[in-house]
């Protein structure tokens, strides 16, 4: 379809390729009802004899960057007359097209292009311009760009601008990192991880901890970027919007929470350092996700009415099309639905594997009523996290990665793999798993472990984030294969899990006097009861980072005492290494002592101690709660 446009002519001041906004093909260039009609695009400008003014257009949000590769990196802005979304909020019905843009009776269609150039260069004056290009936008993806910038050295730091045609408005400059090559023999990378970002909870201040500090080549994010959730509760400290007393549901609701996430000072810098590569995990769409809903919605009657009339795929249409407008990821090919889940060659070093462990094809999952039900049927051979598709491509992913001889397999899956018995926390005997994890998917869990056993790969690091605290533990399979806590033997691999940069985590609502003491008595309860947890941790919000060489990996893991103002203050938890071909965490873990949580065989020092990263100062803080709000979720 697109190779139409290129060959419609627009009258306007120069012939109008919009091909190179690739947004223009999110989520799907092979579906039509996920995607846009490329021919009524341009059909509608044509006659206009010029672009939008451009006194009439900012860059709303800033710039971002992500999914590099070895010769190019994906680069975003928005470049509209407003700061407000585009309202497709009607869902259009009959015999139009899903999203009728180009009518004014659903809604207000741009009529002139807006036309914008980029650049790329070495230096941040923008002086050495190593490649440069063009692309268009309009109302229908919401004034967002994201081109493809080509042609660039493997593993090479560059900077960035967008400019609107014709014109001095230009974005600030943002800086970016392609991936190696391959079989580039590098000698280290670094990465920071995070996940679950709720807005009216508090600033994102670990977002710009990380960029402050400027120790990570690249950014990983495992989802929960946003939170689908009602705003009739939530602070006044940081309202998001659109407010609402139900959740988010049309492409508008969606379009407009992720604008407004994007208006924190530290994600923006934090996009404008760093290209990251990020993938969703339940929020994105809705709470508890699977393949036919989630805990507030399903393919059921009353569902349907309590939505207004929006439908389970109709909702998931809207959110996963906003999510590919607004965030800096390639367009991967959806000929097989909803796909998220890609790879990364980080040179020799290592392979990253972003799984979808939410919304691709997951079978049911726990929705605060069938609780008991999915116990029952957590063992079930014909269970799947991923569905098929997903999973076959994640085993030949792993085996081929060994084949390859690439030293580390990072698996980014949003949610805890290891098995974890909750008791101790909220769980009760009765149902002491968490059965939305990969502990109610226990055929997909075994067929994982299998396939790392039977192929002899080693050195696998899972990642996790959703849960909102700490959990670093040996990977091993339980009831299987032999395991010694004290020592490691037994393991191949490990995990490190982390909190949230603001969600509100399990120990939010303690009333006693000493949270951080209650929390902590809560940790020591865990990995009590929990063999392969080495580290549990409840209390911070924060995120951890990957320091990958070939001899090692080193997991440092980072606490923000206080979200209730923005700030720059920061708390080393605790460190772990991972030897190459250890396949376990090194003993003593954490060199024998962590600053919060409960460590197993190790010393807990609460020490205190904070860096604010923007003055480099430290202090002892007392704080004694973390978050603006007190509600788990």
């Amino acid at each position: 379809m697109l190779s139409l446009v290129s060959l419609s002519l627009l009258a306007t001041a120069a012939v109008a390729d919009w091909s190179g906004n690739i947004n223009y093909g999110s989520p799907s260039q092979s579906h039509p009802s996920l995607g846009i009609s490329m021919p009524k695009v341009v059909k509608r400008q044509t006659g206009n004899s010029s672009y939008m003014d451009p006194a009439l257009l900012s860059f709303t949000h800033r710039v971002a960057s992500g999914d590099p590769y070895s010769d190019s990196v994906i680069l975003w802005t928005r470049a509209a007359p407003m700061m407000d979304n585009d309202k497709s909020n009607i869902t259009v019905e009959g015999l139009v097209p899903l999203y009728n843009h180009d009518t004014q009776e659903f809604v207000r269609a741009s009529s002139s292009p807006v036309c914008l150039t980029y650049e790329v260069a070495t230096d941040e004056g923008m002086s050495e311009v190593v490649t440069s290009g063009k692309a268009y936008t309009s109302s229908d993806i919401d004034y967002t760009v994201k081109v493809e910038a080509g042609g660039l050295e493997p593993f090479t730091q560059y900077y960035y601008q967008f400019c609107v045609c014709g014109s001095s408005t230009t974005s600030p400059v943002g800086r970016t990192k392609t991936a190696p090559t391959s079989d580039d023999d590098l000698a280290a990378v670094s990465v920071a991880v995070f996940s679950c970002s709720n807005y009216p909870n508090g600033f994102f201040n670990s977002y710009g901890n990380a960029a402050r500090k400027d120790d990570v080549d690249y950014v990983i994010h495992l989802g929960d970027y946003i939170y689908e959730y009602n705003t009739s509760s939530k602070s006044d400290a940081r309202i998001v919007y659109p407010q609402f007393p139900e959740e988010i549901l049309t492409l508008y609701d969606y379009r407009k929470r992720l604008a407004t996430y994007r208006t924190d000072e530290d994600l923006l810098l934090s996009h404008s350092k760093f290209a990251w590569i990020p993938v969703w995990d339940d929020h994105e769409v809705s709470n508890n996700g699977y393949r036919d809903g989630s805990s507030s919605m399903n393919n059921t009657e009353e569902s349907f009415d309590w939505a207004g009339g929006v439908s389970v795929d109709q909702r998931k249409m809207n959110a996963v099309r906003a999510y590919f407008e607004w965030m800096p990821i390639r367009q991967v090919d959806m000929d097989n639905n909803l796909r998220i889940w890609r790879s990364f060659s980080i040179g020799s070093l290592f392979d990253l594997i972003m799984l979808d462990t939410r919304n691709y094809d997951r079978s049911i999952t726990t929705l605060g009523w069938n609780d008991e039900y999915v116990k029952e049927i957590s063992n079930d051979a014909g269970r799947t996290l991923m569905g098929s598709d997903q999973e076959n491509w994640f085993y030949n992913s792993l085996i081929e990665s060994n084949e390859r001889g690439a030293t580390w397999r990072l698996i980014g899956s949003q949610i805890v793999f290891s098995r974890i018995n909750y008791t101790a926390s909220w769980a009760t005997l009765d149902l002491p798993l968490n059965y939305d994890q990969w502990d109610g998917y226990m055929s997909n869990k075994n067929r994982t472990l299998k396939t790392l056993y039977d192929n002899n790969i080693s050195n696998n690091v899972m990642l996790a984030g959703d849960s909102h605290a700490n959990w670093v533990s040996d990977l091993v399979w339980l009831d299987e294969k032999n395991y010694d806590p004290a020592t490691g033997a037994g393991a191949l691999g490990v995990e490190f899990g982390g909190t949230a940069v603001s969600s509100s985590g399990p120990c939010d609502e303690e009333e006693e006097d000493a949270p951080i003491a209650a929390c902590n008595k809560i940790s020591s309860g865990l990995v009590r009861d929990n063999q392969e947890l080495q580290w549990s941790e409840g209390w911070y919000r924060g995120y951890f980072e990957l320091h990958i060489t070939r001899e090692k990996i080193d997991a440092q893991f980072y606490g923000n005492p206080s979200l209730q103002t923005r700030n720059g203050y920061e708390v080393s938890l605790a460190n772990f290494t991972v030897v190459n071909g250890a396949n376990r965490l090194s003993r003593p873990v954490a060199g024998g002592t962590v600053e919060d949580g409960a460590l197993q065989n190790g010393e807990l020092s609460m020490s205190k101690l904070t860096v604010d990263t923007n003055t480099g100062e430290y202090f002892v803080h007392n704080f004694s709660r973390v978050t603006l709000e007190t509600t788990y979720g």
